[in-house]
């Protein structure tokens, strides 16, 4: 969608959505392409190294088998049908193939546990889940506490599954794909239930168009001829289905699958180098792991773009992308009610650190009050994006409530406490509830944090608030140390006095605790709530 410019200015004013009535996604990341006789449309690498290429065509058949499976086991349109799998052909086929039989899909992640699997297949009213052995043996044990889930296809079989291959096998391959319109619903991704249970977004299948320019931005006008796109990140998220696979399917570019149990930094390296990665999504928490191993590209390693979303970058990590990758790492903000809304393009315009960026042509994005009015550069308010937006969720499933008192007027909120500046640059300051109040200062975190992984002692922190009679809270940081430093009072009050050197006097952490590690969600964010539970706050 975004047309080659030489200007942010430009790019953004002549930037036109273009949303037909009738979009289905399916048909558009898939049949299109093996109709036009398009070749290879996943390269899958095994934990083994031993690679698989799929073509467009056979993900077409291979999907048509499966919707006719779906449709055979009693689905109708607008049911729901959950995707419990790693990164795999199998994967992507389920969700092309929901798509095209006009049902829901429900990505899940493979770490989930009994309680989570339980809620999010409960409160979706799922009928069938793919997944593999793994998770057929998980679901086995809440199965009867699952009334609506009829069907479960297990990749390699397993307790309660029916084989996916064999059933597959059975199947044909002549499908004619359902006629949704871009607003029908097509797939529900739920929240990390940062506040409260996790809530289900619904999303329609115009979803994927309104994803293209937050992509084709931070990737320097996606795509480019021999392009090939690799994320670590899960494609149970929205970053990992709808920032790369959805996308990169939609222009025909080949995709890698490969996700390692563990994220490592060398070897994601070389698999990066051995295949010909060209465009990466790498979350923050990876790269701060690759900068604290001190990775060395390895030989063949040539990539065009590397983007990032989900935290801060900050200047200590830009200034090591470009010593180690030789290019810019493009920032982006989204979530997963309304993803990549925001973000850099250094060819487009000069790359602030700490900004995330500028509006992503095509949306409107500001920060507001509590009531949804737009407010000056420079003041702190809730980062709002406005409506319609292609891009912007349906609503909550079943929770209306939720879905009202997401709105203010006609913007968005995201929850997200920011400023912008005089020349249009956003600037996240944290979550509204990770906002620290000290002796009468509003102070965001990311700010502290940056600043924390500057020091050569420190690897990753934290930071939150905590309770003090004096002064309302208190600046507190949890620490990871890089392996060749030691906690020490007087590394305590360095760090200290280098926060209060380069930041202010207020903002320093008054209390510092080092960790040996901090709690993640299954996204790579820090969950600084964790930590303040931990503080008992």
């Amino acid at each position: 969608m975004l047309q080659p410019a030489s200007s942010y200015a430009d790019a953004y004013r002549d930037f036109h959505w273009q949303i037909p009535e009738h979009y289905n996604i399916g048909v558009d990341v898939c049949d299109r392409h093996a109709l036009e006789g398009r070749g290879d449309a996943l390269i899958v690498v095994d934990e083994r190294g031993s690679v698989r290429r799929y073509t467009f065509e056979e993900i077409r058949r291979l999907s048509n088998r499966l919707a006719n499976l779906l449709r055979a086991r009693g689905l109708q349109r607008g049911d729901r049908v959950a995707v419990l799998l790693p990164q795999s052909p199998e994967t992507a086929i389920a969700h092309v193939a929901a798509f095209k039989a006009g049902l829901i899909s429900v990505p899940l992640f493979t770490l989930f546990g009994e309680d989570a699997l339980e809620y999010r297949l409960s409160n979706s009213g799922a009928k069938a889940v793919v997944t593999d052995t793994a998770g057929a043996e998980k679901l086995s044990a809440i199965r009867e506490r699952l009334p609506e889930l009829a069907t479960v296809l297990a990749v390699g079989g397993g307790p309660g599954a029916l084989n996916f291959a064999e059933q597959l096998e059975r199947a044909s391959e002549d499908f004619v794909p359902v006629e949704t319109r871009a607003d029908d619903p097509a797939v529900i991704i739920y929240t990390s239930g940062t506040t409260g249970s996790p809530k289900g977004a619904l999303h329609a299948h115009r979803v994927l168009l309104g994803h293209l320019p937050g992509v084709e931005v931070p990737h320097e006008f996606f795509p480019q001829p021999g392009d090939l796109f690799w994320t670590p990140a899960d494609w149970a998220w929205i970053g990992g289905l709808f920032d790369v696979l959805m996308p990169a399917w939609h222009h025909g570019i080949p995709v890698l699958a490969h996700r390692a149990r563990k994220f490592d930094p060398d070897e994601a390296a070389h698999l990066m180098a051995a295949h010909g990665v060209r465009n990466v999504f790498i979350p923050p928490t990876a790269l701060k792991l690759m900068r604290q191993v001190g990775l060395k590209p390895p030989a063949g390693l040539a990539l065009r773009t590397v983007a990032s979303g989900g935290e801060t970058l900050g200047e200590e990590l830009l200034d090591w992308g470009r010593s180690t990758f030789g290019l810019t790492i493009n920032e982006f903000y989204g979530q997963t009610e309304c993803n990549v809304i925001v973000a850099n393009a250094a060819k487009l315009f000069p790359v602030r650190p700490g900004s995330m960026g500028r509006p992503v042509p095509g949306h409107d994005v500001c920060v507001v009050d509590e009531q949804g009015h737009p407010l000056p550069a420079g003041t702190v308010g809730t980062i709002a994006v406005r409506r319609p937006d292609p891009v912007m969720f349906l609503g909550y499933w079943n929770n209306d409530r939720a879905t009202t008192q997401k709105f203010a007027g006609e913007y968005l909120l995201t929850g997200d406490l920011g400023r912008t500046d005089d020349d249009g640059y956003l600037w996240f300051l944290g979550r509204s509830d990770d906002l620290i109040t000290s002796a009468g200062y509003r102070i965001g975190p990311a700010e502290i944090e940056d600043c924390l992984i500057k020091h050569p002692a420190v690897a990753i922190a934290a930071v939150i608030g905590v309770p003090d009679a004096l002064r309302t809270e208190i600046v507190k940081a949890f620490i990871v140390l890089n392996p060749s430093h030691q906690p020490s009072a007087a590394l305590t009050a360095e760090i200290q006095e280098f926060v209060k050197r380069r930041l202010a006097a207020h903002e320093y952490p008054r209390r510092i605790e080092f960790v040996e590690s901090l709690p993640m969600t299954t996204t790579g964010k820090i969950m600084r709530r964790e930590l303040r539970r931990r503080e008992g706050g």
